[in-house]
């Protein structure tokens, strides 16, 4: 079956909920997005408010490390793949629900700013030495050194260099 991919722009409505899941502690990060619906009445002639839609959302692994530095309140757009979940209750109901697994996340820079910060891949030297090959135009001190942790950078060191979003002025 061909998977349909899926573009929710929204907010984001809760905490970022990271955790470690598998025997090699792959990173899975959850958080809830809200999409609400601007149409234009034409009785009234203004915008009015309309459906909301609720999304939960999962990213993993690196894409899990990078979404970490957003925050409650973000507007953000993110794209993926729509699965449906289900399960039984204790009492014997069969429950369901859609989930958003991300391929993508960004902030909606029609309604914020934001600030890049782009990870370095390590690249070994040719000949199996311990050096590390910078890019043209790249400083090779600027590279990760071989004993950093995976992507160089902590899940708090994200969050701190994606801050600020900065709310356009409307």
């Amino acid at each position: 079956m061909r998977e349909t991919p899926v573009t929710v722009v929204g907010t984001l409505v809760s905490d970022m909920r990271p955790r470690r899941v598998g025997p090699d502690g792959t990173l899975v990060l959850n958080f809830r997005v809200a999409c609400n619906e601007r149409r234009f009445d034409k009785a009234s002639e203004s915008w009015v408010d309309g459906e909301s839609l609720y999304l939960s959302v999962s990213c993993w692994r690196r894409l899990a490390e990078n979404a970490a530095s957003l925050v409650k309140g973000d507007p953000v757009i993110v794209r993926g793949k729509l699965r449906t979940r289900e399960w039984s209750t204790e009492q014997g109901e069969r429950r369901s629900v859609v989930e958003l697994e991300a391929t993508a996340v960004g902030p909606d820079l029609a309604r914020c700013a934001a600030t890049l910060r782009k990870q370095r891949r390590e690249e070994p030297a040719r000949g199996g030495g311990e050096d590390v090959l910078a890019s043209p135009g790249e400083d090779p001190s600027d590279l990760l050194e071989s004993a950093d942790p995976p992507y160089g950078v902590s899940l708090s060191e994200l969050a701190e260099a994606a801050r600020p979003l900065v709310p356009v002025p409307g």
